[in-house]
């Protein structure tokens, strides 16, 4: 692995660090020779979870700004950025209003958070960094149920570009953003309701290879298959869903009966 922040020595800091795609990506950096902080809301858990890979775990609420900001003093500046904290079950646009502010508040406003609390040292310094934060291909092809959770990784989206492009107008191709997008991963969000890994799904080791992977071909989308979904298919799906803007379709019309049809017959196509 050839890239500039993921050398030896260098500090790493990893929200939603105690378990799944985060503390697989943690274990692979310290492995590698990074200084690894794992971030997380359970105490235990994030200090077993660093106890695991050899680094630092720090229990702290990614939706509280100060706590963020006192973190970012507290580790002091970093080379690897990864906003990995998320939660689901928020619900569609008619319900649940305080599953919408739980879920806004970890998957996008904490993503929000640890940019801004970290990310302007990485500016100001002189030294390689990466920031990677993990999105969804629901904030992209937005399929029905947890609109909550779409539109919070939908925002992830739209703040990563945008971050990415302040990045390089400010530091060139020093400090660069990524937008980790996994397919179906077994992970402990998903082993809540799934006890047993699907034949279809990734574990988080594989999303973590693919990732690295990504990282050293200068890829901005890491976009992840799994099992059941080829990256043919997930192209073919983004691009259904961008026709329906582009052809003034029902919304989703994916799940609509009066084109589910030649949905069908687009992705045989």
């Amino acid at each position: 692995m050839s890239i500039a922040a993921l050398q030896p020595g260098n500090v790493a800091v990893i929200t939603g660090g105690a378990s799944g795609i985060g503390l697989a990506a943690g274990s692979r950096l310290a492995a590698m020779g990074l200084s690894v902080c794992l971030v997380d809301r359970q105490q235990d858990a994030v200090e077993r979870a660093a106890a695991e890979i050899g680094g630092r775990g720090f229990a702290v609420d990614v939706t509280d700004r100060a706590a963020m900001d006192a973190l970012a003093g507290e580790i002091g500046p970093v080379s690897v950025l990864m906003n990995n904290a998320g939660v689901g079950g928020g619900g569609d646009a008619l319900s649940n209003p305080d599953g919408w502010a739980r879920v806004i508040g970890v998957n996008l406003l904490g993503v929000l958070n640890g940019v801004q609390a970290f990310v302007p040292a990485m500016v100001a310094g002189d030294r390689p960094g990466l920031v990677i934060n993990t999105g969804s291909k629901q904030g992209i092809t937005q399929p029905p149920g947890d609109t909550a959770y779409n539109v919070s990784k939908s925002g992830v989206k739209a703040l990563t570009e945008g971050l990415a492009h302040t990045l390089r107008q400010q530091t060139g191709e020093r400090v660069s953003a990524h937008l980790l997008i996994p397919g179906f991963t077994w992970t402990g969000m998903v082993a809540a309701h799934v006890p047993e890994k699907p034949a279809g799904a990734w574990d988080a080791e594989q999303v973590v290879v693919l990732l690295l992977a990504g990282l050293e071909a200068g890829d901005f989308y890491i976009l992840c298959p799994d099992n059941d979904v080829t990256r043919a298919m997930d192209e073919k799906r983004i691009a259904w869903m961008a026709g329906d803007l582009i052809e003034n379709r029902p919304a989703l019309s994916r799940w609509h009966p009066d084109w589910e049809g030649r949905f069908r017959e687009f992705m045989a196509g």
